[in-house]
């Protein structure tokens, strides 16, 4: 049998996909409920795009409260670099909207674009993976997280000691899941 090829669609996944099959399960309702995150999350990857295209090209934006807006300026502002993976192995990397390093002042910026309640442990987990990754001890450097989302900046300045036992927390569950893997 000769299979259709639909080169036009390989790499992507249907709402309706068969890997993600709990669909089969859902009233109108739920696929209706479903469906509009479904576009949410899709709109909030877009808009991350645009926005790192924008900090990479330098193309500053209409000054509005507006949380992109914001974020995009404040990222130009401070020549921070978009879309930065950070790695510790393959068991622990993540990537940052926005970071910057200079003169021993870390400074990581978050995109939020959904109405989630928001959390700074993920951007304290990037501080921890950019210590591990370029060996720098968090008692050694100044860190500012920040948030933007829904017209508001949320800044946080993490204790030492959190981000140290994120970090020591990271290396153990690695070795660990090094472990199982030899197993």
């Amino acid at each position: 049998m000769n299979f259709n090829k639909h080169l036009d669609i390989a790499g992507q996944h249907a709402f309706l996909s068969a890997s993600k099959y709990h669909w089969v399960n859902y009233d109108i309702d739920r696929l209706a409920d479903a469906y509009s995150k479904y576009l949410a999350i899709k709109k909030g990857t877009e808009l991350h795009e645009f926005a790192a295209r924008c900090i990479t090209l330098g193309v500053k934006l209409e000054r509005s409260q507006r949380s992109l807006n914001h974020y995009v300026n404040d990222a130009i502002g401070y020549k921070m670099i978009p879309e930065q993976t950070l790695y510790y192995s393959g068991n622990a990397f993540g990537t940052a909207d926005a970071i910057s390093f200079r003169d021993k002042f870390l400074r990581i910026h978050d995109l939020k674009t959904g109405m989630s309640p928001t959390s700074f442990k993920q951007l304290e987990v990037y501080a921890a993976l950019f210590c591990l990754e370029y060996d720098e001890k968090p008692s050694d450097i100044d860190i500012e997280l920040r948030i933007y989302q829904t017209y508001e900046v949320l800044v946080h300045v993490p204790f030492v000691e959190d981000i140290q036992q994120i970090m020591d927390k990271i290396v153990e569950f690695d070795q660990y899941l090094e472990k199982l893997k030899s197993e």
